[in-house]
């Protein structure tokens, strides 16, 4: 379900656990659509599509420095697109699926209403043939 709020937009994402309690998550879309909008963050993310990597690893063929990785580390995990874990002195980084689930339901929200216009004008253009 998608909401209108201070001028942004969210979108459940889901149930989370924060202290032993299920609760609801929110996904800023408009958050998820500037983290994909970037060329290196969409680069670290078809890398660890193929499965988790340290945040060493994700910078070599980047050819950024590890402070620009972790930078943009942050902005895909604040919108629910990458988690990261540390462990000893090794940060792992993964996929999550949160942003991308808010994202394609986001899209079939709207891919309905496109669809609904796009019928109804071919009917109208079909009325005037």
């Amino acid at each position: 379900m998608a909401n209108l709020s201070a001028g942004q937009m969210t979108v459940a994402s889901g149930l989370t656990e924060e202290g032993g309690v299920a609760i609801k998550s929110r996904v800023d879309i408009d958050r998820v659509f500037h983290a994909l909008g970037d060329r290196t963050r969409r680069a670290m993310l078809d890398r660890l599509s193929r499965g988790p990597v340290s945040v060493s690893q994700l910078a070599g063929p980047l050819g950024i420095t590890l402070t620009a990785v972790g930078q943009h580390l942050e902005i895909l995990e604040e919108c629910g697109l990458v988690t990261t874990e540390k462990v000893g002195r090794v940060r792992t980084c993964r996929m999550a699926s949160t942003g991308l689930d808010a994202l394609e339901r986001w899209v079939g929200e709207h891919r309905t209403e496109w669809e609904r216009r796009m019928d109804r004008l071919g009917e109208l253009l079909e009325d005037k043939e």
